[in-house]
């Protein structure tokens, strides 16, 4: 016996999260069914969260608005704030960390407690949660869901598979008992597991998760070789580890602030474009967000990323591709002319519903190559005026002509966050 303590780790989640808070804000809606959801005007008119009483009329998120209203005429519908939703989601992260200083943000409405070294000043695991409970609903409005076990992994699947359904929204998954409690649960059930693999499972003969568990790992392998090709073995291993609670990473705060491998924007049109004058409108705009986010970064790419989805809308063609610049750059004209060519050399002229431009392979920014025929200093110096005023301002204070006419989005975005309103 190496005396060896073991963990306690919390993955706490919000209950209906953007809706929680809604019905906090507005409180005359406490007992109506209430979801939030985007634009029902464009594309994005999905439910985004119900509360727990819409949810009884079988509305669900990822919805068409459209559905949920026909199965809940009387439905209030909210439209998102995405950048309240985020203060509120900073708020709670503050509340945690009086509870312990190792807190992990996973997504805006669940993270990581790592309370170990924190027990002998609040309590047992049962009594901290319920504390964290009350102090988050009375400081918030919202209702908060805990799972309890040694590790992560653990502690996320006794959330999403008792913690929400019990009435306290609290319950302890002991390593010790995973066999008893988890394993005989439906493979649907285990954490990163969605229907096209619950259907890849079943033709394997796993029905359960004790079935995926008990497996041998290099059976496990070979039965994913065989079915998904060479590069699968890591696949077939986080299953299996998962399957069976096995997890050593550590709750790491300040996760979000790593440094990025890539800077990415995407957009899905509110209609089809067909004109290269609409797509290189669309293409300028994602350039100049992108280039903005790592000049403010501090890094500048090499290898530049175009995807795109065209119509139809029940079969669309798409493609994804990538090209190395000459140097790393931040600057907007030259990323721009490199995401055309790109663009233009694999589109097949369909209507284009959703394109993305990702840069990557950075290098710092004050180190970069002087050429004859740029004038960087220049160019860096007029990037650097157009960033400030935009940062005191905000992104519309200075556009390009073309932002502002009918195939533009910038002032669309600029009310946006993540896709949806701030």
């Amino acid at each position: 016996m190496n005396g060896k303590r073991e963990r306690v780790i919390f993955l706490a989640d919000c209950q209906s999260f953007y809706a929680s808070v809604e019905k906090a804000d507005y409180p005359q809606y406490k007992d109506k069914p209430l979801v939030v959801a985007g634009d029902p005007a464009r594309r994005s008119g999905i439910i985004l969260a119900a509360c727990p009483l819409a949810k009884t009329f079988g509305v669900t998120s990822a919805e068409r608005l459209g559905e949920a209203l026909n199965k809940c005429p009387d439905l209030i519908v909210m439209r998102p704030r995405m950048q309240h939703y985020i203060d509120i989601s900073l708020m709670i992260t503050q509340i945690y960390k009086e509870y312990t200083d190792l807190v992990e943000i996973f997504s805006i409405d669940e993270q990581f407690l790592d309370v170990s070294g924190s027990l002998r000043m609040f309590g047992d695991p049962i009594t901290m949660a319920e504390s964290i409970q009350r102090k988050v609903l009375k400081q918030t409005g919202v209702r908060v869901r805990v799972g309890i076990s040694s590790n992560k992994i653990l502690s996320k699947i006794a959330t999403d598979i008792w913690a929400k359904k019990n009435e306290n929204g609290i319950f302890t998954l002991p390593k010790s008992e995973i066999e008893t409690l988890l394993w005989p649960q439906p493979v649907n059930k285990m954490f990163g597991v969605g229907s096209r693999m619950t259907a890849h499972f079943s033709r394997l003969g796993m029905h359960t998760i004790g079935e995926i568990a008990r497996t041998p790992l290099p059976r496990l392998k070979e039965q994913f070789r065989a079915r998904f090709g060479k590069q699968s073995d890591i696949q077939a291993e986080v299953m299996w580890r998962t399957a069976n609670g096995l997890d050593d990473s550590p709750v790491t705060p300040g996760t979000f602030n790593a440094a990025p491998k890539s800077v990415g924007h995407m957009i899905t049109l509110p209609k089809d474009y067909v004109d290269e004058d609409q797509i290189n409108t669309i293409l300028l705009e994602l350039t100049e967000e992108v280039c903005r986010d790592c000049r403010r970064k501090g890094y500048m790419g090499s290898v530049i990323s175009v995807s795109c989805m065209c119509s139809p809308y029940e079969d669309p063609t798409s493609f994804s591709r990538q090209m190395k610049m000459p140097d790393p750059t931040n600057n907007t004209n030259v990323v721009y002319e490199a995401a055309k060519a790109l663009f233009y050399r694999y589109w097949n002229t369909l209507p284009v519903r959703r394109i993305g431009l990702i840069l990557s392979h950075f290098a710092n920014d004050q180190e970069y190559q002087l050429t004859l025929f740029e004038d960087q200093i220049k160019s860096r110096a007029l990037d650097k005026v157009t960033d400030t005023i935009k940062e005191r301002y905000g992104s519309t204070a200075i556009m390009r002509a073309s932002s502002i006419t009918a195939s533009g989005q910038a002032l669309e975005r600029s009310q946006k966050i993540g896709g949806h309103y701030k």
